[in-house]
């Protein structure tokens, strides 16, 4: 991971991110991901949650190109769309298990339903920075690590006004965090999910022989 991503692919992946920061629809791609293709019954009695609702959040899905579906019968059954999402739960849990000492999280290929308020706090700090400029910001710090406002106005091609609103937005949210070197801001991200997001994508987008397949 050395370099940013093209514009359009951060915005795909923005697009991408933005689709599951929602509690339920990150629990149903997550079920999905668990237990393979699934059908609206399977998964809505899973989620607990009434079937319109489902259905309406996996429409959602299909429409970001998250997840896809095939007939079986008279029934549809939905899955993952590719790689991209299950990457994002590998990552997901990964830190979970670091959270919380839970050895089985740590390994490589293991997939459980995580706890509902564990997924629901995810959703809701994925939401918080599903931005493409915060995202550009994220993946700077990540690439690069501590900077300063100017450093990141050249860095992601923006403006410093722009620049230093989202930074105290994401300073807020325990994003990044800052200290003062002589005359300078010097901002560094943090670690969490935010960061976790970041590195999946890098990895499934330096995973890809066809990178327009992303």
């Amino acid at each position: 991971m050395t370099q940013q991503l093209p514009v359009p692919i951060m915005k795909k992946a923005v697009k991408g991110i933005t689709s599951i920061a929602h509690p339920l629809r990150l629990r149903i791609l997550e079920y999905v991901d668990v237990n393979g293709p699934s059908s609206v019954s399977a998964i809505t009695k899973a989620v607990r949650e009434e079937q319109v609702i489902v259905s309406q959040s996996l429409r959602k899905l299909r429409d970001a190109n998250l997840v896809k579906t095939q007939r079986r019968g008279i029934f549809i059954y939905y899955d993952l769309q590719e790689e991209y999402p299950a990457s994002i739960f590998v990552c997901i849990r990964k830190l979970y298990g670091y959270m919380t000492d839970s050895f089985y999280f740590l390994q490589d290929g293991y997939k459980a339903i995580l706890p509902a308020d564990y997924t629901k706090m995810v959703a809701n700090q994925i939401k918080l920075f599903a931005n493409f400029e915060k995202m550009r910001i994220l993946e700077y710090l990540t690439l690069n690590g501590p900077c300063s406002v100017s450093d990141l106005v050249k860095g992601i091609d923006s403006v410093p006004l722009k620049v230093s609103q989202n930074l105290k937005r994401l300073r807020d949210d325990g994003f990044v965090t800052c200290h003062r070197a002589g005359r300078f801001q010097i901002y560094e991200i943090t670690k969490g999910v935010h960061k976790t997001a970041i590195e999946c994508i890098h990895k499934r987008y330096d995973s890809l022989k066809n990178k327009n397949d992303f």
